[in-house]
């Protein structure tokens, strides 16, 4: 028999100026057939009618915080800092979830033993599955963070901040996660889609050299073989035209 306990999941939405797709992301959780949500709001003093937006539905999110930061990562962490919830997610300011996804979410933590879950997402195609066993040598081992990652926020704690130092942070925080601090996840089923994941996101602004050096950084700093980091780098140039070049 199922155990139909409901956790509270505190869903995180860092926000600058990003009036034409907010509202959205808000309608997005208020729809939910999922009802113990705490949603948090930082925003980082927009100025084109993104806090007006924000005001619209006051009395609807729970935590509205308009304040300064140092970037995205700084705002999450700000987020992290202030949640209640037993569970914690993230979802862009131009990103949605489908109705479901909170209650899928529940599911899957009430049911299994795990400390973190990703879900399916739709981006330019489906992006499904968990595969640890590619991180030491590709980053590309997980859905995506906005709408499909969901941890506990003791273990999420336990890892600690996003770091400020790199452009990719997320992939640091899954490092550190899965090899330093072996925690325990799975993903959900093929057709279990959390949502809908912005291909104009912060992610899809960072030039292709520069996020394999930022990925060089990562590995290095999480003591990963120096020669190996290098090899990979340099497979990876090279692999990105040849994959073109047979595409045509």
């Amino acid at each position: 028999m199922q155990n139909f306990k409901k956790n509270l999941i505190t869903i995180i939405t860092v926000v600058k100026n990003s009036a034409p797709t907010i509202e959205k992301s808000i309608r997005s959780v208020l729809d939910q057939n999922y009802d113990k949500i705490e949603h948090i709001i930082i925003d980082g003093k927009s100025n084109d009618g993104t806090t007006k937006i924000l005001k619209k539905y006051k009395n609807k999110i729970n935590k509205i915080v308009i304040q300064d930061d140092k970037g995205i990562w700084d705002a999450m962490n700000k987020g992290v800092e202030i949640a209640s919830g037993d569970i914690i997610g993230f979802l862009n300011a131009d990103d949605y979830y489908n109705p479901k996804a909170l209650y899928l979410v529940n599911k899957y933590f009430i049911n299994n033993e795990i400390d973190f879950l990703f879900g399916s997402v739709k981006k330019y195609k489906l992006m499904h599955g968990y595969k640890p066993w590619k991180i030491k040598w590709s980053f590309g081992f997980y859905t995506s963070h906005s709408v499909g990652f969901f941890i506990k926020r003791k273990k999420h704690l336990e890892v600690g901040n996003y770091s400020l130092d790199y452009l990719s942070s997320d992939l640091d925080f899954f490092y550190r996660m899965i090899i330093n601090f072996k925690l325990k996840g799975m993903s959900t089923k093929k057709n279990e889609i959390f949502g809908q994941f912005s291909k104009g996101g912060f992610s899809s602004k960072i030039n292709y050299i520069t996020h394999l050096k930022d990925l060089n950084k990562i590995r290095i700093n999480n003591k990963q073989n120096k020669i190996f980091v290098y090899l990979l780098y340099i497979f990876k140039i090279i692999k990105k035209p040849l994959k073109f070049i047979s595409s045509l």
